[in-house]
C-alpha cells in the first residue's frame, strides 16, 4: 500500500528555556545554520540593543543592524542593507516589530531567519506572516517560517508585564477562532485542516487551563510553546484561519477605527474572543474565558482599555469589514446595531464587573 504523508513547515530548532540566549551560537553551529558565524543581526533601539553586549561576544563574525521601527520601509531598508553581506542567516533579536521586519527582510533577500523574541506579546514570533505598517495603514505579508526560534525565559521575565499578558490573550483567542472555523465548515463548507486546528486549539487550551501565572517559569514555558504552535498551525493550514476569527476581526476594527487609542493586539483579541464566545451561545465558556483573562490582568470589557460601550458596539458592527471573505460568528449572525447593544448588555451582566 502507498504511504501517504506530508511535510510540515516548521523551525528546525525550537529552544525555550531559561538561559537559552547564552547558547545561541552553539545552536546555530550545531544545527548547521551558520558554521562560519557570518550573521546579520537585526535589533531595536530598546530591548534588543540592551542585549547586544550580552550576545555580541558569542557572535564575533556578526554584523549588527539597528531597525528603527515596524514599517514596511524599515523592512525594505534592512533587506537592502544586508543584501550585499553574503550572510548565512539573519537573526531578529527584539520585540514583535523587529521580528516582523526581520522576517520580511530575510524573505526578500532569501536568507533563513532565526527569531529571538524578547517578549511574548503575540503569536507572530513563529508565524508565516509579517505585519508591517505601510502608507495605507497596516499590511500582512506572507513569509517563510523562521528556521529557528530561541526564547530565553529569563529575558522574557525582564519584558514589560503587559507584553506577556497580551500573549495570553492572543493564545486563548485560538479557541474562539477554531469555533469560527468549524462554523464556516458547517454553514459554508469551508475545508478544515484538522492538524492545524488541533495544534491551535490545544495551544489555546493549554494556556487557558494552566493554573500558573506570568511569574512562573512553568507557565511562561507553556505560553511560549503555545505561541510557537499557533504560528506553525498557520503554516500548516496556509493561512491565519487557525488563530484568527471574530476575535481578530474585532481587534482589527479597534486598530482601524481608533488607531491612536488601540490597545495591544493580544489584549483586544482576548476581549474579542470572550465576547465572540458569548455571541455563539457558549455562555459558560465565555464566562470562564473572561475569568481567566481577568486573573492574568487582561481586559474583558472595553472600558478597561479606554473605550465606551457605544464605541465597542461600533467596533463589533464594523469588524466583518476588516476581513472580507472570512466567515465567523459575526457574519453568521449579521447583527443590527440595536441587537449588538442588547447582546453586549447581556454579556456584561453575565461576566460581571
Amino acid at each position: 500500500m502507498p504511504v501517504l504523508t506530508r511535510l510540515i513547515p516548521s523551525p528546525v530548532v525550537v529552544d525555550i528555556r531559561p538561559g537559552a540566549l547564552d547558547d545561541l551560537a552553539g545552536v546555530l553551529a550545531d544545527e548547521r545554520i551558520s558554521h562560519s558565524g557570518k550573521l546579520a543581526v537585526a535589533v531595536s533601539g530598546g530591548s534588543g540593543a540592551r542585549l547586544r553586549a550580552r550576545v555580541a561576544p558569542q557572535l564575533p563574525g556578526a554584523t549588527w543592524y539597528e531597525v528603527g521601527g515596524g514599517t514596511l520601509d524599515d523592512a525594505v531598508r534592512l533587506a537592502a542593507d544586508i543584501k550585499a553581506g553574503h550572510f548565512d542567516a539573519l537573526v531578529g533579536l527584539g520585540g514583535g516589530k523587529i521580528i516582523d521586519c526581520a522576517k520580511f527582510a530575510a524573505a526578500r533577500v532569501g536568507l533563513p531567519l532565526v527569531a529571538v523574541p524578547t517578549n511574548l506579546a503575540h503569536d507572530g514570533l513563529c508565524s508565516p506572516v509579517a505585519t508591517l505598517d505601510n502608507d495605507a495603514g497596516r499590511g500582512s505579508y506572507g513569509v517563510p517560517n523562521p528556521i529557528a526560534v530561541v526564547i530565553d525565559l529569563d529575558v522574557i521575565r525582564e519584558a514589560p508585564v503587559r507584553f506577556v499578558r497580551a500573549g495570553i490573550g492572543d493564545a486563548v483567542s485560538n479557541i474562539s477562532a477554531i469555533a469560527d472555523w468549524e462554523l464556516a465548515h458547517r454553514v459554508k463548507g469551508e475545508k478544515i485542516d484538522g492538524l492545524a486546528a488541533a495544534m491551535a486549539r490545544q495551544a489555546g487550551e493549554a494556556v487557558l487551563r494552566h493554573p500558573g501565572g506570568i511569574g512562573d517559569n512553568d507557565f511562561l514555558q507553556v505560553l511560549a510553546e503555545a505561541l510557537v504552535l499557533s504560528g506553525i498551525a498557520m503554516s500548516v493550514s496556509g493561512d491565519s484561519r487557525p488563530s484568527s476569527g471574530a476575535c481578530h476581526e474585532i481587534n482589527h476594527a479597534f486598530d482601524l477605527l481608533f488607531p491612536r487609542r488601540a490597545a495591544a493586539h493580544g489584549e483586544q483579541c482576548g476581549l474579542g474572543a470572550a465576547f465572540a464566545m458569548y455571541l455563539r451561545g457558549a455562555h459558560e465558556e465565555s464566562a470562564y474565558m473572561a475569568e481567566v483573562l481577568r486573573r492574568h490582568g487582561l481586559p474583558v470589557l472595553p472600558e478597561e482599555i479606554g473605550f465606551t460601550d457605544d464605541e465597542f458596539v461600533r467596533v463589533v458592527e464594523f469588524a466583518p469589514q476588516t476581513r472580507p471573505g472570512r466567515y465567523t460568528i459575526l457574519e453568521h449572525l449579521d447583527l443590527t446595531t440595536d441587537q449588538i447593544k442588547d447582546i453586549y448588555a447581556d454579556y456584561v451582566k453575565a461576566i460581571g464587573s
